[in-house]
C-alpha cells in the first residue's frame, strides 16, 4: 500500500481517497474512514460506496458531499467529537 494518503472531493457529489485501511461505519448520511494517521468523517445525503479495495487502499463515494473532518489517531471517536 502506499504511503501517502489523499483525498478529494470533486463538485461535492464524488469522493475519493487512498490509503484508507477500513470503512468503519457506512449511512447515506455518514461514512466513517480509517486511514494510518486516524479517522475521516465524512457527512452528506445519500451516499453510496462505489468502491473500496483494502489491499490498494481506494475508495470513492458519490452523494451530496456536505462535509470531512480528520480525527487524530489515539482516543476514541466518540471522545473526539464530544471534546
Amino acid at each position: 500500500m502506499e504511503e501517502g494518503h489523499n483525498l478529494t472531493i470533486e463538485q461535492c457529489k464524488k469522493i475519493s481517497a487512498s490509503a484508507i485501511t477500513s470503512v468503519d461505519s457506512f449511512s447515506p448520511n455518514q461514512i466513517v474512514l480509517s486511514y494510518a494517521g486516524g479517522r475521516i468523517v465524512v457527512a452528506g445525503s445519500g451516499m453510496k460506496i462505489i468502491n473500496f479495495s483494502k489491499t490498494s487502499g481506494s475508495f470513492a463515494a458519490t452523494g451530496t458531499i456536505t462535509g470531512a473532518k480528520y480525527l487524530a489517531a489515539g482516543g476514541s471517536l466518540r471522545q473526539k467529537l464530544f471534546k
